[in-house]
């Protein structure tokens, strides 16, 4: 297993800013600190010889597939220089991609190095992202004379956002709808809010009173 480094740099923002002590302010409200989405790719390179995976290859990359913890936002791709019986061991390879829910990409995107005759090249593409520069104290709030953001403005949040979202790669393009829109599935929570019966109907309320009693 080899792990070739960062391949690509996605930014969110349109440009790159940076906020420095003395440097220049940010007078509006949009956070210069933006996430960024980085892909690393990881490659397992697997005998195949035959039509298909022999079982002992199978066995391989599924302990490769646990082992780097494979799961959702994660691409699974196959690099076969081979034409010979690549619908075969591709199968082979789906069957255990689908085992995490993932489906395998039509591309593989281009590693490092060949691969070589009567072998195979899984892999797997992995998304993360990040708010660089934070916590961002570059700029000293006091002497704050303009009115802007501090440095630090837009870290928390977006800090959180990139810690929480599933799948990294929405931030930068977002998932595709189907194209088709069942009006009863979207209204359904708020019909299930209008008809619910309030709960201070009827005897819902309980009574209390203050006299009485030793």
């Amino acid at each position: 297993m080899r792990i070739l480094a960062t391949s690509a740099l996605l930014a969110l923002a349109a440009g790159t800013l940076s906020a420095c002590a003395g440097g220049p302010s940010n007078p509006g409200l949009s956070p210069v600190n933006q996430p960024v989405v980085s892909r690393s790719d990881y490659v397992f390179d697997v005998n195949a010889g035959g039509d298909t995976l022999s079982y002992a290859e199978q066995a391989r990359l599924a302990d490769w597939f646990e082992t780097i913890e494979l799961g959702y936002g994660d691409r699974v791709s196959i690099d076969d220089p081979s034409p010979y019986g690549q619908a075969g061991r591709r199968q082979a390879v789906a069957e255990l991609a689908g085992r995490y829910g993932l489906l395998l990409a039509d591309r593989a995107p281009v590693t490092a190095g060949q691969v070589a005759p009567g072998r195979m090249r899984v892999v797997v593409s992995r998304m993360q992202a990040e708010v660089p520069n934070c916590p961002n104290w570059d700029r000293d709030s006091l002497w704050n004379y303009d009115g802007s953001t501090g440095s630090n403005y837009g870290c928390a949040t977006n800090g959180n956002l990139a810690a929480m979202v599933a799948n990294p790669e929405d931030l930068v393009r977002g998932q595709r709808g189907d194209g088709t829109v069942d009006p009863r599935t979207t209204s359904r929570a708020i019909d299930s809010y209008r008809e619910a019966v309030p709960t201070g109907a009827g005897n819902g309320l309980q009574q209390e009173t203050t006299t009485g009693g030793n």
